[in-house]
């Protein structure tokens, strides 16, 4: 999608909150358990395993061939997007089998070499390599995106901005790449401190009118930083075209179970956020440097990370402020119909994320890297 300098940037606003999920997985080797890089031939098994001789729209390729992302139609639930989620899988998860490949979603891979991945042909992929070149192909990275619908324009930003309160939740229990290469980084989410090396990847500015993003995506095009609206890659982002805003907060995630808690808590987020709006309420925002700090703090920390909770600069346990904030959504997830989905949020504290049951398997067994990918692998069946 792309705009007319004369009319501005057009937003398709949703008439309701509707919810969108994108899922990424990378592909293992069931044997090595390193990264394989098969992404075209399982597509391919999936055309004729569903004999229309077509791509199936819900998978995606990305910038490596050793990535498929799996994609939701418009929902209205979150139990619709995992139902949804289901019945692409069943059929990837087939394909894969066939190449000897399994499915793996988390934020990064333990022990894979960047060296060895290879580049999904395509002029938009080639162009990001060349300019970003080592920073670039380092990106052996995989995230989860929702879409939340939005129904007013001038609502979008005010959410995104208001919502980087929230980032550290989010980062915080989705934390699934501590080990990176072969050693162990020490953050919770080493995805989240790669990603954001990338030039238009990070945090959002916190624009509060609709004109001054406009005359963001003008300078930079004009500037040649980006040529298509979607290759501002913020972790937070408006989505015109689809009317929605769409959070890229999260790491992988290993199973349906995490991922419904966690798209549950992102719908409730948002629509929450545009309810108050809709009341008339000014939405609490925080300055930059608090929002930085916390992303940081998330990143290291995880689930025990200290956060800033407001502009006067209180501070909180994460997991201390979760709870407040999950008993404040209950009734959003009710008017949603997702109570039962937000609820279970508070089991990944008591379960441990993703990044301590990684460290938890690699400490059990001596630091075998293959059984780390091994476990990841068995919890999507979760």
């Amino acid at each position: 999608m792309w705009f007319d300098q004369d009319v501005g940037i057009e937003y398709r606003g949703s008439p309701r909150p509707t919810l969108g999920v994108e899922w990424e997985f990378a592909l293992v080797d069931k044997t090595s358990r390193d990264l394989s890089n098969t992404a075209a031939e399982i597509f391919a098994e999936v055309r004729e395993r569903s004999g229309s001789g077509a791509d199936d729209p819900k998978l995606h390729s990305e910038l490596l061939r050793n990535t498929v992302e799996v994609v939701t139609d418009v929902c209205e639930d979150v139990q619709g997007a995992m139902q949804d989620l289901r019945g692409s899988l069943s059929l990837l998860r087939q394909s894969a089998a066939e190449l000897n490949v399994d499915l793996y979603s988390a934020g990064t891979h333990p022990f894979a070499q960047w060296s060895s991945q290879l580049l999904t042909p395509g002029h938009r992929y080639e162009e990001l390599i060349a300019r970003t070149q080592w920073w670039g192909r380092q990106m052996l990275i995989w995230g989860v995106h929702v879409h939340v619908g939005v129904r007013h324009r001038d609502h979008v930003l005010p959410i995104v901005s208001s919502l980087l309160n929230q980032f550290p939740h989010l980062q915080a229990l989705s934390a699934s790449s501590p080990i990176w290469s072969g050693t162990d980084t020490g953050y919770a989410s080493n995805r989240a401190m790669m990603f954001q090396q990338l030039p238009t990847a990070g945090l959002p500015f916190q624009f509060e009118h609709w004109v001054e993003f406009e005359s963001f995506v003008a300078d930079q095009r004009k500037t040649g930083v980006i040529d298509q609206l979607n290759e501002i890659r913020w972790d937070v982002r408006p989505s015109p075209g689809l009317g929605t805003v769409e959070v890229r907060i999260c790491d992988g995630v290993s199973n349906i179970a995490e991922l419904a808690a966690l798209v549950a808590l992102t719908h409730c987020l948002v629509a929450d956020l545009e309810q108050r709006l809709e009341a008339g309420e000014s939405l609490p925002t925080m300055p930059p440097w608090h929002v930085q700090e916390n992303k940081w703090r998330a990143a290291r920390y995880g689930l025990e990370a200290e956060i800033i909770l407001d502009a006067a600069g209180n501070e909180a346990l994460v997991t201390d402020d979760l709870d407040d904030l999950l008993e404040r959504l209950t009734p959003t997830a009710q008017r949603l119909h997702c109570s039962d989905e937000l609820a279970s949020v508070a089991a990944i504290p008591r379960n441990g994320a993703s990044y301590q049951r990684q460290r938890r398997v690699a400490a059990e067994t001596g630091g075998d890297l293959v059984a780390v990918v091994d476990s990841v692998v068995r919890e999507l069946d979760v």
